[in-house]
């Protein structure tokens, strides 16, 4: 599933960032090499983020 439309990321990637240590929605982008820009996907990120997190 496609998380972020400006950047391209998918859910897999924003999981990897949170398993690579990103404990926030701008941490795991600049992990991924970009940044958010309209932010509409800021609370999804976020939400896969700490369901990553409650898992680990």
């Amino acid at each position: 599933m496609v998380v972020c439309v400006c950047n391209a990321l998918k859910e897999r990637d924003v999981r990897e960032a949170a398993r690579g240590g990103a404990s926030s929605a701008c941490q795991a982008y600049r992990a991924l090499g970009c940044q958010a820009k309209c932010g509409q996907c800021v609370p999804f990120a976020r939400a896969i983020i700490d369901a990553e997190r409650a898992a680990a």
